[in-house]
């Protein structure tokens, strides 16, 4: 019993990302893919 209490009193730390952090982190991630298929600076 003791253990679902302690389940249950956890409270997550981490503050919830905004719609705007959410967008940029999905467009940072997709630049850095772009430029992994494309070879990036270098073009291999």
């Amino acid at each position: 019993m003791t253990e679902t209490t302690v389940a249950a009193r956890r409270v997550r730390r981490a503050p919830r990302i905004g719609e705007t952090e959410r967008k940029n982190a999905a467009a940072a991630l997709q630049r850095a893919l772009d430029r992994r298929d494309n070879g990036g600076e270098t073009g291999h």
